[in-house]
């Protein structure tokens, strides 16, 4: 295989050769000026290594963008495997923690009529909104359970090496994973102190902060490259409270 490429370049060399010095001849014929050819070759071959440049340039953007795009799908599709498996349920989980959640679930209810400008919103209300949270408006034990048996999955996607091209994403796995910790660390969240509490509460804003934006982005990259697959994350959005996969 390796012989037979080498082999390929060679007969592809000479054979560029081949057609240049056939052309020079054919100029050569017909103007029948030694001199202006000599002159004409020179400056072209003076500027050769300027082509050079500017071709092995244009290769390696051109290479560097397709890889970059690659990663790019292939990071998307791990982050909607995470969605799938943890993060929507985990969002909807969460959002319950939140105090005045129903103004949360109005800045968040994606539809196929967003555009660029409503997602940025979204993002913008999320940035400066300071949620508070109250994790005694749920069953901790319940997200504690849950999170546990997902332990296995999330250490899965950590050993995927393209995560490492995307900070915010691993920066929302991290924090997943302390959250976890410090739940299955409490064999009992009755009696807690008010400084406990606190410290829990503070753990499932980080998770939330960094989910709530993560999935806005996915839900725009869903709908910028795969309509099919944002049309059922529209109608299960963990935002709505019945959610319904029929199409109406």
């Amino acid at each position: 295989m390796y012989r037979s490429m080498i082999l390929n370049k060679k007969l592809m060399l000479i054979s560029l050769l081949a057609v240049s010095m056939a052309l020079y001849e054919a100029d050569y014929y017909l103007l029948g000026n030694a001199k202006d050819l000599t002159i004409a070759f020179l400056g072209n071959f003076a500027f050769l290594p300027v082509y050079i440049i500017i071709v092995t340039l244009l290769i390696e953007e051109v290479l560097k963008e397709r890889e970059r795009q690659s990663v790019m799908r292939k990071l998307n599709m791990v982050i909607g495997v995470f969605f799938s498996e943890v993060g929507n349920q985990l969002f909807r989980e969460l959002s319950t923690y939140v105090v005045s959640c129903e103004t949360l679930k109005k800045h968040l209810l994606v539809s196929s009529t967003w555009g660029k400008q409503e997602y940025k919103s979204a993002h913008e209300y999320l940035r400066k909104s300071d949620m508070k949270i109250d994790s005694s408006l749920c069953d901790k034990n319940e997200l504690k359970v849950f999170l546990v048996n997902k332990r296995s999955f999330l250490i899965s996607l950590l050993e995927n090496q393209n995560l490492l091209e995307h900070e915010d994403f691993t920066d929302l796995l991290w924090s997943v994973f302390h959250l976890v910790e410090e739940l299955e660390a409490r064999k009992s969240f009755a009696d807690m102190p008010e400084s406990d509490i606190e410290h829990i509460n503070g753990d499932i804003k980080r998770v939330f902060g960094h989910l709530s934006h993560q999935w806005v982005m996915y839900m725009q990259h869903l709908k910028q490259d795969y309509p099919y697959l944002f049309s059922l994350a529209v109608r299960l959005n963990p935002m709505i409270d019945e959610p319904d996969p029929v199409v109406h």
